[in-house]
């Protein structure tokens, strides 16, 4: 597809009663992307994402196609908490849509992501994001290295 044809993603704030439809997202986005966790982790956050992560961030953004979420970002002001988009719409510019609705919100934007999670740092360095620095832990303490990445308008 070219850039000219790109789809346009409506985005909306999310409410709480779109968090259990978020919640099975985050688990299909991560079994696609994510086989470094250990399957123990997945189901520990996974039990948290609907709960805890996503009425803990300060806003929650989703991207639709036919009024069903193709994926999710939610930030603390210029602070990107998390990223996820279906699988079925990999590649077809969701996540670029959440990220310029951010960007348009609060300008430069910081992040943390995976290093074992290639293909994420991929999509963030190739809309100019930069390494900044790393930590050897998550932000939980455990043994997925974080790589911190900032965009600058």
């Amino acid at each position: 597809m070219s850039t000219s044809s790109r789809l346009v993603w409506p985005v909306r704030r999310a409410a709480a009663g779109d968090f259990p439809a978020l919640a099975g997202l985050w688990r299909r986005s991560v079994e696609a992307t994510h086989d470094f966790l250990l399957p123990g982790d997945v189901e520990r956050i996974g039990a948290e994402v609907e709960d805890v992560y996503l009425p803990g961030v300060g806003e929650v953004w989703l991207a639709e196609a036919h009024r069903r979420p193709a994926g999710f970002l939610g930030c603390d002001g210029p602070h990107v908490q998390m990223l996820f988009v279906a699988p079925e719409f990999f590649g077809r510019g969701v996540g670029g849509a959440l990220l310029r609705h951010a960007r348009s919100r609060h300008g430069a934007l910081h992040l943390e992501v995976n290093e074992q999670n290639a293909r994420a740092l991929r999509f963030y360095q190739r809309r100019g994001f930069e390494i900044t620095g790393r930590s050897p832990l998550d932000n939980d303490g455990r043994p997925y290295p974080l790589l911190y990445l900032a965009w600058r308008a």
